[in-house]
C-alpha cells in the first residue's frame, strides 16, 4: 500500500496546499484537517488503522502513537513541516522545502545496531557520610547498595546496606561492570558490643558494580563523565541534583540495549606499523577514552563509546566508521532533499545541521514565537554532530546545496568541528561552510536571513563510493578551474615529498605505507607513489632512516593522483656474471667502496667481486671457492650388501 501523507494546518495556522504537495511528491494526501490532534481525532484513527501513514506533524506524537497501541496497529510515521517549513515569516514559497521534507520522511530507516547490557543493580555510592548514608537508605529497598566514606566518620548502624571506607586509585568500565581498585580499603566489624569499628585498612583492594553513584564533589572518575553510562555524578551541595541522581540510579537494574554507534575495519588502520606510531588521531580525539591502542590497529570498546562521532569524521582511511545510522544512509538523505527541492521548482537549498535535542528545539522555538526558518534552509537532523564532517559537507555542497551551516549545540565535542570546517572550507571555497554557536532561536533568524546567498553547483553530482572518494569527487566538481588545492595541516590527503639525493631507495617506506600508496617497482630500482591513496598518516617519514621523506598536505584533483608517478629512480645494477640487473648502480658501487679490500671478508679481489653479483651468482661463486665455508670433507662410499658380506666372510 503506498504512504499517504495525513496534513493538518493547526487551526488554520499555516498554509498547505495539498494539491501541490501531492504533485511535488507523488504521494497521496489526505484532505486538509485543522484539528488532527483534538476534534478531529477520529478521522486520525482511521488514517492510522488504514497503516502506511506519515503524519506530517510532531508536536503530538505520543497522542497518535498512543492511539495506534490502543488500535493494535503499526505506530505511523512522522515528520514536522509545521515547525521546519509552514510556521516561517518568509513570504516566498515553502513548497520546494516541503517537497524535500517529505522526499527525506520516505526513506526507510537504517536497522539499529544494539548490544544488551545486563544491570544487577549493584549500586556504589562514594561521598561524604552526611550525604551518602541518606541517598544509600532510598536506594536500599530498590538496589545492592555500598557506599563507599570518604570522611573520617564511624560505622553506619545501619546494616541495610554495606559500607566501606578508601581511596579509589582506578576505575574501569561502564554500565553493567565498572571495576574499581581501592587502597587504603577498611570494611565494618561488625561483632563485639558498643559501635562498630572499621577494620585494619588494607591496600589492593577489588570491587565490582554495575552503577556508580559519585557525590564526593571531586575529580570525576572518568572523562567526559556526563557520557559514561551507569556512572552519576552530583553536586553533593544541591539536594535536587542528589535527588535526581538517586531517582536515575533507581532506574538502573534491568536489561538494557546499549546502541553500537561506529563499525571497525582493523586491517585498513594506519595507526602504526613495525611499532612504529602513524595515525593516532581517533586517540587523540576520542573524549571517553573508548578507543585504546590494540598492535597496529585500534580497538573501541562498545560499552565505552558515547557515540560522537568524532573517531569516525576524523579516520584518515575509513577504518571507523559512524554506524547508527551508516554514512551511505546520511548521503543518501542529502541527495534526496537536494534532488526533491530542484524538482519542486526551488533553485538554491541551503542545509541546517542540528542536533536532535538542542537543534531541534531552537528550531520550534524560532517557529512559534520568532520568524522561524527561512524557505530556502532546510533543517537536515543527524544523531552525532561531531560525525558530520567534510566528506558529508563536500557532499551536501557537491548535491546542489549553496551553504552549509552547523548548529552547535552546548554539549557538542567541538574538537573534531574544529579541524572537519576548515578543512572543507579549503575544499569547498570561502562563504559556504559555517559553524553557528547559537542559544537563542532569535539569533538563529538573524544569522539566516537577509544573508548573501553563493551560487549552488551548475551540475550537481551524485555522492557514491567510500567517504574519501566522495569527498574527491565532490572537491573536484566544486573547484573545476583548479588543480592543486592546499590544505590545512593534519589533513588526510596530500602528497609525500622524497629528497633524492639523500634517498638510497631501501624502501623501508613501501614496506611499511598502510594504504600501499608507496610501492617499488620488482623490475627496476624505482619509489613509485599513487597520491590518491597516501593517508598522510606519517609513518614513511618516521621511518624513513635518511630522513629524506616530507608530506605536504593537499589535494590534487589531476588524474595523475590516481595513478602511479616515479618519486625517485637510479639506473639499475648489471651482475658482472651472467649480466642479470638487480639493486641500484650507486648502492652497490658504494657498497663495493666501503667493503672491497677492507673488510675480513671481502678482503681478496675474488671475493670483493662477488658484491658486485646478483644472488645466483654470489652463491655459485662461493661454493665454488677455494675457501668454501659451506663445502665438508667428500661424501663416504655407499655401503653396499657385499662389503657386509665380506665382512662376515673375514671374521
Amino acid at each position: 500500500m503506498p504512504k499517504q501523507l495525513i496534513l493538518c494546518d493547526c487551526s488554520g495556522s499555516q498554509t498547505l496546499d495539498r494539491n501541490a504537495i501531492a504533485q511535488a511528491t507523488g504521494l497521496a494526501c489526505s484532505r486538509l484537517h485543522s484539528a488532527l490532534c483534538t476534534d478531529e481525532l477520529g478521522q486520525a484513527s482511521k488514517l492510522i488503522e488504514r497503516g502506511d501513514a506519515i503524519i506530517c506533524c510532531r508536536q503530538e506524537t505520543r497522542v497518535f502513537e498512543e492511539l495506534a497501541a490502543e488500535l493494535g496497529v503499526d505506530i505511523p510515521a512522522f515528520t514536522d513541516l509545521r515547525d521546519r517549513a509552514g510556521w516561517s515569516a518568509d513570504p516566498t514559497s515553502k513548497l520546494p522545502k516541503m517537497a524535500a521534507l517529505l522526499a527525506e520522511a520516505t526513506l526507510p530507516a537504517a536497522p539499529e545496531k544494539t548490544l544488551d547490557v545486563v544491570s544487577e543493580g549493584l549500586c556504589l555510592i562514594v561521598g561524604a557520610s552526611d550525604v551518602v548514608l541518606p541517598a544509600a537508605e532510598k536506594l536500599a529497598p530498590v538496589l545492592g547498595v555500598t557506599v563507599l566514606l570518604t570522611d573520617a566518620t564511624d560505622p553506619p548502624e545501619n546494616r541495610n546496606f554495606d559500607a566501606i571506607k578508601g581511596r579509589i586509585v582506578s576505575a574501569r568500565g561502564a554500565l553493567g561492570r565498572f571495576d574499581l581498585s581501592i587502597d587504603a580499603l577498611q570494611q565494618v566489624n561488625p561483632g563485639g558490643r558498643g559501635a562498630l569499628r572499621w577494620t585494619a585498612p588494607k591496600d589492593g583492594g577489588q570491587t565490582q558494580c554495575d552503577v556508580i553513584l559519585d557525590l564526593s564533589g571531586g575529580t570525576p572518575m572518568f572523562p567526559a563523565p556526563h557520557k559514561r553510562e551507569g556512572y552519576l555524578r552530583a553536586d553533593p551541595g544541591s539536594l535536587t541534583a542528589v535527588a535526581d541522581c538517586v531517582f536515575e540510579a533507581a532506574q538502573l537494574i534491568g536489561t538494557f540495549e546499549k546502541p553500537l554507534y561506529v563499525a571497525l575495519d582493523p586491517l585498513i588502520c594506519a595507526h602504526s606499523r613495525a611499532e612504529q606510531t602513524g595515525c593516532s588521531k581517533c586517540l587523540d580525539i576520542c573524549p571517553t577514552g573508548a578507543i585504546s591502542p590494540d598492535g597496529d590497529q585500534v580497538s573501541i570498546d562498545p560499552m565505552i563509546c558515547a557515540g560522537c562521532g568524532a573517531c569516525a569524521a576524523r579516520c584518515p582511511s575509513g577504518a571507523i566508521t559512524y554506524d547508527a545510522p551508516p554514512p551511505d544512509m546520511t548521503f543518501r538523505r542529502i541527495q534526496t532533499m537536494a534532488q526533491a527541492y530542484r524538482k519542486a521548482g526551488g533553485a538554491a537549498p541551503r542545509l541546517l545541521v542540528h542536533d536532535r535535542e538542542h537543534g531541534a528545539e531552537m528550531i520550534r522555538l524560532a517557529a512559534r514565537h520568532g520568524r522561524g526558518l527561512p524557505a530556502d534552509v532546510i533543517p537536515l537532523e543527524v544523531g552525532a554532530l561531531s560525525g558530520f564532517g567534510h566528506a558529508e559537507i563536500l557532499a551536501s555542497l557537491a548535491s546542489g546545496f549553496a551553504d552549509v551551516s552547523i548548529l552547535l549545540a552546548p554539549t557538542t565535542e567541538r574538537d573534531a568541528l574544529d579541524q572537519e570546517v576548515p578543512l572543507a572550507q579549503a575544499m569547498s571555497g570561502a562563504g559556504k561552510v559555517h559553524l553557528l554557536d547559537l542559544t537563542d532561536p532569535d539569533a538563529l533568524c538573524e544569522a539566516l536571513y537577509g544573508v548573501d546567498v553563493p551560487a549552488p553547483l551548475a551540475s550537481p553530482v551524485l555522492p557514491m563510493g567510500s567517504r574519501r572518494q566522495i569527498a574527491r569527487l565532490a572537491a573536484k566538481a566544486l573547484n573545476s578551474e583548479a588543480e592543486i588545492l592546499p590544505l590545512p595541516a593534519a589533513a588526510p590527503y596530500g602528497a609525500v615529498l622524497v629528497d633524492t639525493d639523500a634517498c638510497t631507495l631501501c624502501l623501508s617506506c613501501v614496506s611499511l605505507c598502510p594504504s600501499g600508496a608507496l610501492m617499488d617497482n620488482p623490475d627496476l630500482p624505482q619509489l613509485r607513489f599513487q597520491e590518491d591513496a597516501c593517508l598522510q598518516c606519517g609513518i614513511c617519514a618516521t621511518i624513513c632512516p635518511e630522513k629524506a621523506i616530507a608530506l605536504e598536505p593537499r589535494m590534487n584533483l589531476a588524474d595523475s593522483a590516481l595513478a602511479q608517478v616515479v618519486l625517485n629512480e637510479e639506473e639499475p645494477f648489471a651482475c658482472i656474471e651472467c649480466g642479470v640487473l638487480f639493486g641500484s648502480k650507486s648502492t652497490i658501487e658504494r657498497i663495493t667502496e666501503k667493503l672491497a679490500g677492507k673488510h675480513a671478508m671481502f678482503a681478496s679481489s675474488e671475493a670483493a667481486r662477488m658484491i658486485q653479483m646478483c644472488e645466483n651468482c654470489r652463491i655459485n661463486a662461493q661454493f665454488h671457492s677455494t675457501d668454501n665455508p659451506f663445502a665438508g670433507t667428500e661424501r663416504p662410499r655407499v655401503r653396499t650388501t657385499d662389503d657386509y658380506l665380506s665382512k662376515r666372510k673375514d671374521h
